[in-house]
C-alpha cells in the first residue's frame, strides 16, 4: 500500500470571515465547519471543493461543486494537485475525527499539522471509478431523504388542514370551519376547536406508557445483542429507528421485561432533549430519557406523532425559561392534547398511512446503502479493492 502526505495530494487554506453585519442574501452558500450555513451575494471560490472544520465542528467533510464562500470556521482545498475531488472526499471521510491542535485553547485543526498526516493513497487512474462507485451510494441515500421530507410534508399538511386549522371533512364533504361550522372556546388547550371535540391528558387517549430504564452498565453480557436500544441520538436521526448505536442482549433486556416496547411505538424524549419523536421499527427497549406510546386504538398512531411534536413546539406549559423542563411519566402523561373522534383519526391515519410506510422502507433501504457504502470504502481508499467497469478484488 502507497503512503503519502495529504499535504502531497492537496493544499487546505483557511476560509473567509463573513461577519452577520456584512451579509447580502444571494445565492451562493455559505459552508461552515457545520456545512451550509446561510447564502450570500459574493463567492470566494468556485468548482469541486472539499470544506472540513477548523473550529467547532472537527472531522466533518463537504464535496461542493460550483461557486461558493468557505468560511473561516472551516478549511477548504485550493489545489487538488492532480487528484480525484470526489475520491479525496471520500479519503477524508475514511480518516475519521482529525486531530485538535493544541496550541488553541478552542479545540482547532492547525492547517499545517493536517498536512503532515500520512494516508494510503491510489494512484489516479484508480481514483475515479473508485469515489463515482460510492458517490452513487451516497446519491441514492440522498434521494431516499429528499423523498422522505417530501412524504413528511404531504402528511404534516394534511394534517395542519385537518387539526390545526379545523377544515377536516364535515358530515357533507366539506372543510369543516371554513364552512361556518360550530367553534367553542376550550379553556383548558387556550384555543377554539369544533365544539365536539375534546381536551384530554395523554394517559387517557392511550394509557400504556413505558418509561425506558439502562440496565446494568456493568455487565458486559447485557450489551451487543439482537434487541434494540433506543436513545436520544437514534430519535434524532430517525423518523422511524431501523437502527440503534446499542444493542441488549436477551439476557440485559430480560432484566427489565416491563420496559419493552413494541414495533410502532411512539418514542418521546423527555430529558435532555425533550420533544424528539419517533417510531420503534422493531420490539426494543429504550433508556430512561424516553417515554413511549403504545397505541391500543388504530387512529391514534400518526395523529399523536405531530400532536406531540406540536405541544413541545408551541406550549408553554412545560417550558422553564425558553427551555422544556425535564419530564417524568406523571407530566409526560398529563400533557394536554385535542382528541378529535375516532372516525376522524382514522380517516387521517388511513390517508397518511401510505406515506409513513414509504419514509420507513426508504429508511430501512438507506441502512442497507450506507452498511454497503462502509463496507467498500476503507477497500477502495487503500486499494484493497478497485472498480474498472465492475468490482474486482486485488488478491
Amino acid at each position: 500500500m502507497i503512503k503519502k502526505k495529504l499535504g502531497n495530494i492537496v493544499n487546505f487554506k483557511r476560509g473567509y470571515d463573513l461577519p452577520s453585519n456584512r451579509r447580502k442574501i444571494g445565492s451562493y452558500p455559505v459552508i461552515s465547519s457545520s456545512g451550509v450555513s446561510g447564502y450570500h451575494s459574493e463567492f470566494k471560490a468556485e468548482g469541486e471543493g472539499l470544506i472540513t472544520g477548523r473550529y467547532g465542528t472537527l472531522g466533518e467533510v463537504y464535496y461542493v461543486n460550483g461557486k461558493y464562500w468557505p468560511h473561516n470556521t472551516a478549511l477548504y482545498v485550493t489545489d487538488f494537485k492532480g487528484n480525484y475531488p470526489k475520491y479525496v472526499y471520500f479519503l477524508l471521510k475514511h480518516l475519521g475525527n482529525l486531530k485538535t491542535s493544541d496550541k488553541s485553547a478552542v479545540p482547532g485543526i492547525n492547517r499545517n499539522d493536517l498536512h503532515e498526516i500520512m494516508i494510503p493513497y491510489i494512484e489516479p487512474e484508480f481514483q475515479k471509478p473508485a469515489a463515482d462507485c460510492l458517490f452513487r451510494i451516497e446519491e441514492a441515500i440522498e434521494v431516499n431523504n429528499r423523498t422522505n421530507d417530501a412524504l413528511e410534508r404531504m402528511a404534516r399538511n394534511l394534517y395542519d388542514f385537518w387539526f390545526m386549522q379545523y377544515d377536516f371533512p364535515d358530515e357533507s364533504g366539506k372543510p369543516y370551519k371554513s364552512s361556518g361550522n360550530r367553534m367553542v372556546y376550550d379553556h383548558t388547550l387556550k384555543r377554539s376547536i369544533p365544539y365536539y371535540w375534546k381536551a384530554k391528558p395523554l394517559s387517557q387517549i392511550e394509557s400504556h406508557i413505558v418509561t425506558g430504564k439502562t440496565p446494568s452498565t456493568d455487565k458486559k453480557s447485557y450489551y451487543d445483542g439482537e434487541i434494540p436500544f433506543i436513545t436520544i441520538d437514534d430519535i434524532r436521526t430517525n423518523l422511524f429507528v431501523v437502527t440503534t448505536e446499542k444493542t441488549l442482549t436477551a439476557e440485559g433486556a430480560n432484566t427489565q421485561e416491563s420496559k419493552y416496547i413494541p414495533e410502532g411505538a411512539v418514542c418521546v424524549t423527555c430529558i435532555a432533549s425533550p420533544g424528539l419523536v419517533g417510531f420503534a421499527s422493531a420490539r426494543s427497549q429504550t433508556n430512561q430519557q424516553i417515554n413511549s406510546v403504545v397505541c391500543a386504538d388504530k387512529g391514534n398512531k400518526y395523529y399523536l406523532y405531530f400532536a406531540i411534536k406540536d405541544y413541545f413546539k408551541f406550549s408553554s406549559g412545560a417550558k422553564v425559561g425558553n427551555t422544556f423542563s425535564n419530564m417524568n411519566k406523571g407530566d409526560f402523561g398529563s400533557i394536554s392534547l385535542v382528541l378529535p373522534p375516532e372516525q376522524i383519526r382514522v380517516s387521517f391515519h388511513d390517508k397518511v398511512s401510505p406515506l409513513f410506510e414509504q419514509i420507513h422502507n426508504n429508511l430501512k433501504e438507506n441502512q442497507k446503502l450506507i452498511e454497503l457504502r462502509d463496507w467498500l470504502l476503507p477497500m477502495l481508499m487503500n486499494g484493497q479493492v478497485t472498480v474498472n467497469n465492475k468490482v474486482s478484488a486485488k488478491l
